[in-house]
């Protein structure tokens, strides 16, 4: 009950949000930035986020190094799951939805699921990490938002999440501590919860494979950032690239914050927010925060391509 009115109120936030920023914006002040839009330079940040999907599912397999090579599932069943579970991912309520059904999909590859489980918050993790470190470095460029109390906020939050992985797997004090509080969970949760920890435990055995996903990480948002940019000279945009190597990071970095629903509102207010400090009118960045949102839904369809092939293999083999 609590987590539906969680739910319901997150989307009423992300809806109303929406709407107030977009009638701040000027609706046909939008409507008019993404009609008169260059498809050139949308074309190639269209391109650029297939490359990061890439990167992306790599990073996922390098994390699979904690499983027995011998017991470790196909490649090209494991590129499956990736791209199917950002698709469905999309119309889920949370971003984890997708870690969910990717970490369930590996345990019917005979993975088991405290590794399965692991390997994904490892991703995760990560991927948050590489998002921290390129929001100070947006931060290092653009000085005059280092006191802004909701970047703070979001800046301490990422910070610790990422320091309680970080002592997971490296500190054997954590790790005690983490067991005990697992200990006091009911049993069906306990014997899970274990299994995770014990996991998470063993990559601290592979430095090498953490620091290759993190370099991975941080190419990812480094493509993000060089999409946002295109997007934004495709609506006409005069800022140049460091501007938005100041403001992309930043504004994922809120779009983390658990407010609205998937940072639907969040997005569309952090860029106009953060662009009108470059001078970028409203409309013309509330335009880039949708463009930049739907480039996201746009490389997880191929996921979707995936998983309808995929059920017509399945029905094919009833026949």
């Amino acid at each position: 009950m609590m987590a539906s009115l969680s739910r319901m109120a997150r989307l009423a936030v992300a809806a109303g949000l929406t709407a107030y920023i977009l009638w701040k914006s000027h609706p046909r002040a939008v409507l008019a930035a993404v009609v008169g839009a260059h498809w050139q330079p949308i074309a190639g940040a269209v391109a650029l986020v297939l490359v990061d999907r890439a990167l992306m599912a790599y990073r996922w397999v390098l994390l699979l190094c904690t499983i027995d090579p011998a017991a470790r599932p196909p490649l090209a069943s494991v590129m499956r799951i990736f791209f199917v579970s950002t698709f469905v991912g999309t119309f889920l309520p949370a971003s984890i939805g997708g870690d969910a059904v990717r970490a369930y999909s590996l345990t019917k590859l005979n993975v088991g699921g405290g590794d399965a489980v692991a390997s994904v918050f490892m991703d995760r993790m990560l991927g948050v990490a590489a998002i921290f470190v390129m929001a100070v470095g947006g931060l290092l460029i653009a000085r005059g938002l280092a006191t802004n109390t909701t970047i703070v906020a979001a800046l301490g939050v990422t910070a610790a999440a990422c320091g309680v992985a970080l002592l997971l797997v490296f500190s054997h004090s954590a790790a005690e501590v983490a067991a005990t509080v697992i200990a006091r969970l009911p049993a069906v949760a306990w014997r899970p919860g274990q299994r995770v920890l014990e996991s998470i435990r063993r990559y601290a055995a592979y430095h090498q494979a953490l620091l290759n996903v993190l370099l991975c990480s941080i190419a990812v948002q480094v493509l993000r950032i060089v999409q946002a940019y295109f997007l934004g000279r495709g609506l006409g945009i005069g800022s140049p690239l460091g501007v938005y190597f100041a403001f992309i990071p930043l504004i994922l970095l809120v779009m983390l914050l658990p407010i609205t629903f998937n940072g639907i509102g969040t997005s569309q207010a952090a860029f106009v927010w953060f662009f009108a400090r470059a001078g970028v009118p409203g409309a013309s960045a509330f335009a880039l925060s949708v463009l930049f949102v739907a480039l996201g839904i746009i490389g997880n369809l191929p996921g979707g391509l995936l998983y309808a092939f995929g059920r017509r293999e399945r029905t094919g083999a009833l026949n």
